[in-house]
């Protein structure tokens, strides 16, 4: 096993960086990580990671529901129930925020559902995603071939009228390097909307280590409000909006919760979910996650 670590912070360049916190993945290893903060910028980051050539074993989980659609068991079923509402809903925002009902790229679109409803919604749409199982299925489901990163750089500059990542970002080796391929294909007045969990958030402080929105190693980022805006300043991307995304503190507080408890664990992750929706409507918008919706910032032409 080969590990990564990174000697200069990805969003300022700086090299000092303070211990955060050591987290265990729970879902395939049982490895434990250590989360680092910029000490000039506050970024948090895993670090050291595993290597783009070592990180697929940490993705081996017939649990893992991002690749598989058919994975077992309570936390899924819950994610699938979900996902018919919060389909609809990332359709009617992508609607809101693109200048027109054009093309959509899907970075990271997993097994396809929300490209199969962007599609029904008469949107143009192409994806790129890692895995091959997922690959293929989200091709079967949307009904035109699903292309894998490494293709991002053979696209047309300028010919996204939308890009959506759906927390795929936190996964992403080549950080800077994909978002500035991102850039690249939108067109003038498009949009790149960024759902990542938010690691100030209520849930985030109330689990700490236990925060299943850590999910070391396969999560590489941790962003916060002001390191995600700075990120995309990096990139010369304007934020237009930040967006709550409430039923994320739900899932995340139920994946949080210890396995063993049967009944009494899904109301305890209601209790806290519900919690921390409550706080982060009182307190600075610091909800479980949040969705970045962000435009080339004026006069910024792609290469």
């Amino acid at each position: 096993m080969n590990y990564e670590k990174i000697e200069k912070c990805p969003v300022c360049g700086k090299t000092e960086f303070r211990n955060k916190l050591v987290v265990e993945d729970r879902t395939v290893s049982h490895e434990s990580f250590a989360v680092v903060e910029c000490v000039a910028c506050g970024f948090q980051f895993t670090n050291p990671r595993p290597g783009p050539a070592d990180i697929g074993r940490y993705y081996e989980s017939a649990a893992y529901v991002s690749h598989n659609s058919g994975a077992a068991g309570l936390v899924n079923q819950v994610y699938r129930l979900a996902r018919v509402f919060t389909m609809r809903s990332k359709v009617r925002l992508l609607g809101r925020y693109a200048p027109q009902r054009g093309r959509v790229l899907d970075y990271g679109c997993g097994t396809g559902h929300f490209l199969a409803a962007a599609r029904g919604a008469g949107w143009q749409v192409a994806g790129l995603e890692p895995n091959a199982a997922a690959r293929a299925e989200a091709t079967r489901r949307v009904g035109q071939p699903i292309g894998a990163p490494e293709d991002l750089a053979t696209l047309k500059a300028g010919s996204f009228d939308a890009i959506t990542l759906w927390h795929v970002l936190e996964h992403v080796h080549a950080l800077n390097e994909t978002l500035a391929q991102l850039v690249r294909l939108l067109r003038p007045g498009g949009v790149l909307l960024i759902a990542v969990p938010n690691a100030a958030s209520f849930d985030a402080r109330h689990y700490g280590a236990r925060w299943a929105a850590y999910d070391v190693p396969r999560h590489l980022y941790h962003f916060v409000p002001a390191t995600m805006a700075r990120l995309l300043k990096k990139h010369r991307l304007a934020l237009r909006a930040t967006l709550p995304m409430p039923l994320d503190a739900y899932y995340v507080s139920l994946l949080s919760e210890p396995a063993t408890g049967g009944a009494g664990r899904l109301l305890r992750a209601l209790r806290l979910g519900y919690a921390s929706n409550r706080a982060a409507a009182r307190h600075e918008g610091q909800y479980s996650s949040l969705l970045y919706v962000a435009g080339r910032a004026e006069g910024v032409i792609p290469k």
